[in-house]
C-alpha cells in the first residue's frame, strides 16, 4: 500500500517534472468569415498563455498563402507572440521565396517553418527541397528556421536511415528547431530523438500533439501521413455517439496530457499543439501543465 507520504512526494515529482514547460500553437489560414471569426477567438485565447511561438501553415492556392502572410503580420502585431509562418517551396521560384522572407524580415517576422510542400497532382521531381528552402532563408536573414521531422518516416522517404540523414541535412543547412508529426505512442518520439541524437543531428527537436476530438478525422489524417493509429485509441472512441462532443473533448485532452506528462517525465520541454483553429483543449491541457494567463 502507498503510504500518504509516498503520495505526497510522487505528486512534488510529477508537478516538479511540468516546471517550465514551453508551448506552441499552430493554426491554419481560415476559409470563411465564420472560420475567421473562430481562428480569432483561439487565437486571442490562446495568446494570454504566453506560448513561445504561434505557427500558421501555408496552403497549396495563391490566396490561401495571402491570407498566412496578412494572418501572421497581424498575429505578431496585435498579441505580441513570436509569430512563425510556414513557407513552402513546390509552388515558388527561388526570387519569390526570396522576396517573402524579406518582407517578412522587414515586417518583424524573425522564425519561419521552412516546408518542401506537398506535391501537386502530376508534378514530378521538385526542384527545391526543404533543405535548399533552409539555405535560401539563412542567405536573405539570420531567420530561426524550424523544420519537420517524422518519427514514424515520411511517408515518401524509402526508408528511417533516408529521413534521418535529411534531417541532418536540414539541421546543416542552418535550422536549428524540428517539430514533428503528431503521433501517438510516446515511445516513439522518445526512440526517434535517441536515433537523432546519435546520428548527430544538432536540432531541438519539439514534439507535435494533436488533442484528438474527432476519430474519423484522425484517422483521414494518420493515413495521410503514415502515422499509426494503435488499438488501444480506437477503443477509446468506438462507442461514442456522434453528438457526445463533450466526452469526445474530455478524452482527447486525458489522452493528450498523459502523453505530455510521459514526455516531460523524459526531459522533454517544449510541446506543439495543433489546434485546428479551436482553442478549448490545447487551453485546457495547458491550464493542467500550469500554463496560466498572466
Amino acid at each position: 500500500m502507498v503510504s500518504y507520504a509516498q503520495g505526497i512526494d510522487a505528486l512534488n515529482q510529477s508537478v516538479s517534472e511540468l516546471r517550465n514547460i514551453n508551448v506552441s500553437f499552430e493554426f491554419f489560414p481560415p476559409r470563411t468569415e465564420q472560420m475567421e471569426k473562430t481562428l480569432w477567438k483561439s487565437v486571442e485565447r490562446l495568446a494570454p498563455l504566453k506560448p513561445k511561438f504561434m505557427s500558421v501553415t501555408y496552403g497549396a492556392n495563391s490566396g490561401e498563402r495571402d491570407r498566412t502572410h496578412d494572418i501572421v503580420k497581424q498575429i505578431h502585431h496585435e498579441t505580441g507572440v513570436t509569430t512563425a509562418p510556414h513557407l513552402t517551396c513546390v509552388d515558388a521560384s527561388a526570387d519569390e521565396l526570396r522576396a517573402i522572407a524579406k518582407d517578412y524580415w522587414d515586417n518583424g517576422i524573425r522564425r519561419i517553418v521552412a516546408l518542401r510542400g506537398d506535391l501537386p497532382q502530376g508534378m514530378g521531381k521538385p526542384e527545391m527541397y526543404a533543405v535548399d528552402l533552409v539555405r535560401l532563408l539563412k542567405d536573405v536573414a539570420d531567420f530561426d528556421v524550424t523544420v519537420a521531422a517524422y518519427p514514424e518516416v515520411h511517408p515518401e522517404a524509402p526508408n528511417s536511415q533516408f529521413d534521418l540523414l535529411n534531417l541532418r541535412k536540414k539541421a546543416e543547412a542552418g535550422a536549428s528547431t524540428a517539430i514533428t508529426q503528431f503521433f501517438f505512442d510516446a515511445e516513439v518520439f522518445l526512440r526517434f530523438r535517441d536515433r537523432a541524437a546519435a546520428a548527430g543531428i544538432d536540432l531541438e527537436i519539439i514534439p507535435g500533439i494533436l488533442p484528438v476530438t474527432n476519430y474519423q478525422t484522425l484517422v483521414r489524417f494518420a493515413g495521410m501521413t503514415n502515422v499509426h493509429v494503435p488499438d488501444w485509441l480506437h477503443k477509446q472512441f468506438s462507442g461514442l455517439d456522434d453528438d457526445d462532443q463533450t466526452t469526445r473533448n474530455l478524452l482527447g485532452a486525458n489522452i493528450a496530457m498523459d502523453m505530455v506528462k510521459v514526455l516531460a517525465k523524459e526531459g522533454v520541454r517544449d510541446f506543439h499543439f495543433y489546434t485546428l483553429n479551436r482553442s478549448e483543449l490545447s487551453y485546457a491541457i495547458c491550464h493542467m501543465l500550469g500554463q496560466r494567463a498572466s
